[in-house]
């Protein structure tokens, strides 16, 4: 097929843009419809040469459905994404989840070899997944450094709270990831791990020196780069002692100078959703595309308007604003990174099937095993109780289907299950002293279980909730038959400082249905347990 110079240029800029689409397969079912294209215009797009698709939403099998038809619509091949930082069960039910990577960060503190063996895997299975689905290519490793406990986006997601630890986890991950031909991206560049505002909100700021950079921030990412990561997301935020205009995904001075020149990076460089407020709050979508690009990104992710976007680079290419040679380059580094898959690992629907293996399945157990932390003590022996459940956000949410192990269990040993979330009954009474407003939930025994994690779009919110001092009027009532914290070891901190020692109660990172398995069956049968599980406990 040929194009005028004019429709070359649009189809060229194209192949640069990647746009957000529901993993599941009809308009109806998309979960986000401010951000995920309708069907009709995801297929003109793709027709248009728009090269990438970010995906979420939907199962393992519907997913390997619905890239398949993204490949039908196109008459290139694409790149097909998604954020599974803890594998593809995160975001396609049915598939492996697994914890997050933070709790290999804290494993790797007593057990370093342990804890780089389980990342290594941890990339193989995500890869090898995420192929047999149709995806390509993975939005991780996260070579934040959480190294601010109050950060309320980054939090468990980052491989470490010290540049050496999660530089050397994000690598073997990287190397399991690299084994299965799919591609990787380090991110947030140059480091989103010391902020304590969520750019998905506003636009976060790092005041720190260059030389404070390359001791904290940026080591991760060069060894992710040695390790052979195929791009790198940029981070939304403002490094004022870098670039006092312009936050990092806008920067010449970090993408180009920094990433390209300083860390001679020339694999692909993507930016971070341009979606996200910390951009749309001061740009419009054509400006921000073609800043992005100015700074050196090859491919914008998510913008704001696609067709905006890129009639905005089309602008900027016929102006002089942007040169052609740029243009080339990003096209240059997409082509190599897509012959790369195809030689690698050539995908063939007929032999792919997105369920875990057995292998697959045995490795999301031994990491929920091998990060899970019990108070020692007695087990639950109460019923009749209350099983208060605190959730993120609404239903329905991914840890807490109807036959959750967490309602499920507690409610065979006679708990009456009672769940919280931020927009449904409040558990809360103006007095400090006693925050929990007993009256409301029930009489009886109290087994408290807190599904907290840093969460984008949440900012700091969940932290104001008192649960310190409702441990504490729970055990001062005598009513607290057990604590369970999934999710955010800071939480777990903060709480086992006012617990009582005889208290049964437990630490899990993870929060998917198999780590409430583990938690419960300890918890709620621990008076039959034996020695065997001491390899668990603080």
């Amino acid at each position: 097929m040929s194009y005028s110079p004019t429709d070359r240029l649009q189809r060229q800029v194209a192949e640069l843009i990647v746009v957000r689409a529901s993993g599941h397969l009809a308009d109806q079912q998309r979960r986000y419809p401010r951000w995920e294209l309708n069907n009709a215009d995801l297929e003109r797009l793709l027709q248009l040469g728009v090269g990438g698709v970010i995906l979420l939403g939907g199962s393992a099998v519907e997913l390997q459905q619905r890239t398949e038809m993204l490949e039908r619509w196109s008459d290139q091949p694409l790149l097909l994404c998604a954020d599974v930082e803890e594998g593809v069960g995160q975001r396609f039910e049915g598939a492996s989840w697994l914890v997050p990577p933070l709790a290999l960060g804290r494993l790797y503190q007593h057990a370093p070899q342990r804890a780089l063996d389980l990342a290594e895997r941890y990339g193989r299975c995500t890869g090898d997944q995420a192929r047999r689905c149709g995806l390509n290519w993975v939005l991780g490793p996260v070579c934040d450094v959480n190294n601010n406990p109050a950060n309320p986006v980054i939090n468990v997601r980052a491989w470490g709270e010290e540049a050496a630890t999660a530089g050397a986890l994000a690598a073997a991950f990287q190397c399991g990831l690299s084994q299965t031909g799919v591609l990787g991206c380090a991110k947030h560049f140059p480091g989103h791990g010391d902020t304590s505002s969520d750019s998905h909100l506003d636009l976060p700021v790092l005041p720190h020196s260059r030389g404070r950079l390359a001791e904290i921030e940026l080591p991760p990412f060069r060894e992710v780069i040695a390790a052979g990561v195929d791009s790198v997301m940029t981070a939304h935020l403002l490094l004022p002692e870098l670039d006092q205009d312009h936050p990092a995904t806008l920067s010449k001075t970090v993408l180009t100078n920094l990433l390209r020149k300083e860390l001679c990076f020339d694999g692909l460089v993507v930016t971070d959703a341009l979606v996200m407020e910390a951009i749309t709050k001061r740009h419009g979508a054509a400006e921000a595309a073609v800043l992005a690009f100015e700074a050196g990104a090859d491919l914008i992710l998510m913008p704001a308007d696609a067709d905006a976007a890129i009639n905005g680079l089309c602008d900027g290419f016929r102006s002089g604003r942007l040169p052609k040679q740029r243009l080339e380059d990003s096209l240059r580094r997409r082509h190599q990174a897509l012959r790369q898959i195809q030689q690698q690992h050539p995908r063939d629907p007929s032999q792919d099937t997105p369920i875990p293996s057995e292998p697959e399945r045995m490795l999301e157990q031994e990491l929920v095993a091998a990060c899970l932390h019990l108070q020692p003590s007695t087990g639950i022996n109460s019923s009749q109780g209350i099983n208060l459940i605190r959730v993120d956000g609404l239903f329905p949410c991914a840890s807490l289907s109807g036959t959750a192990p967490s309602l499920r269990l507690p409610e065979l040993q006679g708990f009456k299950s009672v769940v919280i979330h931020n927009r449904g009954i409040s558990p809360w009474q103006p007095q400090q002293d006693s925050p929990l407003a007993l009256d409301r939930l029930g009489e009886g025994p109290v087994l408290l279980q807190l599904f907290i994690r840093g969460n984008p779009f949440r900012g700091t919110q969940d932290s104001i909730e008192p649960w310190s001092s409702a441990v504490q009027q729970l055990q001062r009532l005598h009513r607290l038959a057990g604590l369970v914290v999934y999710g955010s070891p800071y939480v777990w901190d903060e709480l086992k400082t006012v617990l009582k020692p005889d208290i049964p109660a437990a630490y899990s990172p993870g929060q998917m249905p198999e780590a409430q398995r583990q938690v419960l069956t300890s918890l709620l049968n621990r008076s039959h347990t034996t020695s065997g599980q001491a390899d668990f406990t603080d």
